[in-house]
Parts: C-alpha cells; sequence; structure tokens
C-alpha cells in the first residue's frame, strides 16, 4: 500500500538518522520520475522529492500522443525521429496496458499533397524499424469518410493513414512511481526543495518541506538531479543566484468536446495550420481532445491560463475539417501545458524553432540539471542523465535495466460500484484506491490526475467533489478547514478548466 503517511514517517527516521541517499531527484514529472526508477534500476538508494503532486505540471497535459514528431521530418532532424520512434516502442512494450497503437488520417485536397505525406511518412516508417506500429496507406475519398464519418467533404480528395501511440500521462506518471516503490526507491510528493546543503562548494543534501505540517528535513545525498521541467530555472537559482536562464517556456492550450463531434476511432491530424503547427484531433477516454498551440510566456505559473485567442484557433482551425464544428458553448474542459524549450539564444526566435531536444548540464555544485526533451522521450534522457552521475561518482558496472522493464501498469480490475456522475466513469472505490494505492491527498490530486475527470469534464468533475471530500476525510482524517481549503482550490481550477464567462472577462483585463 503506497501511503504518503507511511511514507512521511519512513523519511523522518531516515533524515534523523542521517541516512545517505546515492541519488536525490528534485521533480515529479515525467523525466524525474524516469531518472529515479532508471536509477533504481541499477541498484542505487533513490529518493524523489515533488514540490506538488506526480504529474502536476507539464508531465500531466501532454496531447496524450507517443510519437517520433511526424513535422521535425520536414525539419530534416531524423536523428531525433529516429530516437523518439524507438522510444514509442519501448513505450508500447515496457507498458502495453497504458500505451495503445493509434491510427492517424491527414485528408488532402489534391494529389501532390498526398504523394508528399506518404513519401514523409514512409520514411517515418523507415526510421522507426523493427519497432513500426504499423504501415503508411494512402486512402480514397470513401476510406477517409469511413475512418472519420465526420469530417468536413469540402475540397477532400483522400488521405494518408499513418501510426503512432496513444497514452494517459497522468497515468503513466503513476506507474513510474509504483515502479520506482517496487524497484527500492522512494517518491514522495507535497514535499518542495528549499534550499541546498553544501560541503564547502559542494551539493551533499537538499532541505525540504512537508506542505501539510510545514515541518523541515535535510536529506543527504551523493547526487542531486534537477528535473523540474519549466521550473529547473528556479532550483538552479536555490544553487547559485548567478545562474543565467537556460529556457524559454511556451504553452500548449488543448481543448475537450464530446465523442459526437468526433466518432471516430482513428485521429485526425490537420498538417499545417495558420501559424505553421500541426493539430491533432484525437478520440480520448471517451471524449475528443483537440490541440494543441506554441504560444510564448516568460513565466511559469503552476496554472497557466488559455487565452482567448488560442482557444478561438484550435476550434476555428478543427471547423475547416469537421463538418459538425465545436463551439467555445461545447467545450467541456480547456487544459494548457508549459513546453521547457530550451534556449538557443535569442529572444525574437519563434518558440516553434527553439530545440525540443533535451539538454544536461552539471553546475560546479555539481548539481546536475536536466530539461527539455517529451513525455516521448523520457526513458532514454534518464538513461543518459544517470550515466552522467554514475560517471561522475564512479560507479562502475551499473547498467541500465530499463530499456526492457516492465512498468507497473497493470491496472487493477474496475472496482465495483456506481458511477457518480454519468458523464464520468468513476465511482468511490476508485477514489479510495486513488487515496490508499497511490498517494493521492487532495480533492484535485483525485479529481485532475488519478481519475482524469476535470480534464475530461471540469462541470461534472466539481459535482464529485463531495464524495471526494468524503472519501478523504474518512481515509486520511482531514478536518473540516482542510477540506474546505482544498475545495475553494479546486474551485479556482474548475473555472480556469471551464471557459467561463467571468474568467475570460478577467483574461481580457489582464491583456488590456
Amino acid at each position: 500500500m503506497l501511503s504518503r503517511k507511511n511514507h512521511l514517517e519512513t523519511l523522518r527516521v531516515k533524515a534523523e538518522e542521517q541516512y545517505v541517499w546515492d541519488v536525490i531527484v528534485i521533480g515529479g514529472g515525467a523525466t524525474g520520475l524516469g531518472s529515479a526508477v532508471d536509477a533504481a534500476s541499477r541498484g542505487l538508494k533513490v529518493l524523489l522529492l515533488e514540490g506538488h503532486d506526480f504529474a502536476k505540471g507539464t508531465s500531466s497535459r501532454a496531447t496524450k500522443l507517443a510519437h517520433g514528431g511526424v513535422r521535425y521530418l520536414a525539419q530534416g532532424n531524423f536523428s531525433l525521429v529516429r530516437e523518439a520512434l524507438e522510444e514509442r516502442g519501448r513505450m508500447l512494450l515496457n507498458a502495453p496496458n497504458l500505451v495503445k497503437p493509434l491510427a492517424f488520417v491527414i485528408p488532402v485536397r489534391n494529389i501532390f499533397q498526398k504523394l508528399f505525406y506518404w513519401f514523409g511518412l514512409k520514411m517515418y516508417d523507415m526510421l522507426a524499424g523493427k519497432l513500426g506500429v504499423g504501415p503508411t496507406t494512402m486512402l480514397k475519398k470513401n476510406e477517409v469518410l469511413r475512418a472519420v464519418p465526420t469530417i468536413s467533404q469540402n475540397g477532400l480528395k483522400g488521405g494518408v493513414r499513418y501510426f503512432d501511440a496513444q497514452f494517459d500521462d497522468a497515468r503513466l506518471a503513476i506507474a513510474l512511481m509504483k515502479t520506482l516503490h517496487k524497484l527500492g526507491g522512494m517518491a514522495i510528493n507535497y514535499m518542495p526543495v528549499e534550499g541546498f546543503t553544501k560541503d564547502g562548494e559542494k551539493i551533499c543534501g537538499v532541505q525540504a518541506r512537508d506542505e501539510f505540517s510545514s515541518h523541515c528535513f535535510t536529506f543527504k545525498a551523493k547526487a542531486v538531479i534537477n528535473a523540474t521541467g519549466v521550473w529547473v530555472d528556479e532550483v538552479r537559482k536555490l544553487d547559485s543566484v548567478d545562474s543565467k536562464p537556460m529556457l524559454s517556456p511556451s504553452q500548449g492550450v488543448h481543448v475537450v468536446v464530446d465523442e459526437h463531434f468526433y466518432p471516430a476511432k482513428e485521429a485526425l491530424l490537420v498538417p499545417k495550420t495558420s501559424d505553421g503547427r500541426v493539430l491533432f484531433v484525437v478520440p480520448w477516454l471517451g471524449k475528443t481532445l483537440i490541440g494543441t498551440t506554441d504560444t510564448p510566456r516568460k513565466d511559469a505559473p503552476w496554472e497557466p491560463d488559455a487565452l482567448p485567442e488560442e482557444v478561438d484557433f484550435i476550434l476555428n482551425t478543427a471547423a475547416q475539417y469537421l463538418a459538425n464544428a465545436p463551439t467555445r458553448a461545447d467545450v467541456r474542459s480547456v487544459f494548457v501545458g508549459l513546453r521547457p524549450l530550451v534556449s538557443a539564444g535569442g529572444e525574437n526566435q519563434s518558440t516553434k524553432s527553439i530545440s525540443r531536444e533535451h539538454t544536461v548540464i552539471t553546475a560546479p555544485s555539481g548539481l546536475v540539471t536536466i530539461t527539455g526533451g517529451k513525455w516521448t522521450t523520457y526513458r532514454s534522457m534518464a538513461e543518459e542523465v544517470i550515466d552522467l552521475v554514475c560517471e561522475q561518482q564512479g560507479w562502475l558496472n551499473k547498467p541500465t535495466r530499463t530499456r526492457h522493464l516492465r512498468l507497473e501498469d497493470d491496472l487493477p480490475a474496475r472496482k465495483p460500484g456506481s458511477a457518480l456522475h454519468e458523464k464520468l466513469d468513476l465511482n468511490l472505490a476508485e477514489i479510495a484506491q486513488a487515496v490508499l494505492e497511490e498517494m493521492a491527498v487532495t480533492i484535485e490530486d483525485v479529481l485532475a490526475r488519478r481519475s482524469r475527470a476535470l480534464f475530461l469534464d471540469s462541470a461534472a468533475a466539481l459535482e464529485c467533489m463531495n464524495e471526494v471530500r468524503f472519501v478523504l476525510q474518512n481515509e486520511l482524517r482531514y478536518s473540516d478547514q482542510e477540506l474546505d481549503r482544498q475545495e475553494t482550490e479546486f474551485r479556482k481550477l474548475v473555472a480556469q478548466y471551464g471557459l467561463k464567462e467571468e474568467q475570460k472577462f478577467a483574461q481580457s483585463l489582464a491583456m488590456q
């Protein structure tokens, strides 16, 4: 049983005993969890500290696709595509219950487009090699209509079908957390790192604080990895106030609408939008997910807002390809993820041109920072950073085991009980499972990441809040005051995710 209370007590004892961890990983997103799992797979003593909840930030707000990056082919970045396709294949093999093949249809308006995309995607297949998912094929107009019944027929001349994969990002993060514990490591959420301890100029531990009790801990470590995504610069500042920013964040917005707007089993890829990006229309957990955008930011809030023009762009672009186009009134949820893009210099460059590849740097203090990349390449990024740490520490003959490591992804059989809401697949037993077995400790944890209720239908998620309060109070003995605090915070989130009129008005004022 993965109880945060029990883990907190274990950590308290270890801190008092001045236990020395081999590796402390800061950050519980894809990269941090992957790095911790990789280190634990080598027999190292590993502790992961997450300041909020696992996958709270970018790692729960992806487009839910494990992919090689079709558009990187056009940029000629074949090495990045090849690596990502190999890692896509490993995700399918290592987490088969969470990662599934998914076909994509690209609609075309003429034979030249069809040949162009077919040729490029055949190269995509070739780069995937033996880890390919399925062959690229040309489609006639009637075949496109069979695959995507609600597609607009205006100018449609056929299409091209290719294959990638789909997964639930937050659930995969929880699978990694469980795998880490099975390998003998430890991970705890709501334990932000607030400073470092040093022996001379070298880091030898971290100072952290429990969000619920405000109790402070000092954890000793031989190596510390900063894997906090778009917040790596903040952690680097804790090490050295002179650290220069290495990121140029951008945000990507997704909207979720009902399935009837896109009742297809295959996804739709719009290969070139008005801003030069691609747009996906993807079936996901009984809903339709549409995205994404690429808007530069100078800040990195935990809960970024979707700008009205970003939502309009997504809906307007989708309307060009869907016969039954959703409007703002049809949006069930809107969520925003921040990309940790590694700046290549030059403030005026477009974030579409900034590298999606990851970067690993080591500070004079020994702090190792890894950032950039994407979910699909989390495992190879983790292998690289732990290889580096092992080399720095002189740990020999400790190869990774993650290339063929099955994750703890065997989702339990559906817990008995009636659904709490007609629009959500969630019951009381599953809420209790999230709290008792998956370290969920807040209303948001349960409704945003252990289940995906907030992301699927924000209004319906709000209507399930009282049942979650009941389970939390029953299992964790929270006070009414603490639950009231959590409820207030969750209501704020629902307003952001639900395109509330007052939220749009506040955004318009902020932009003036």
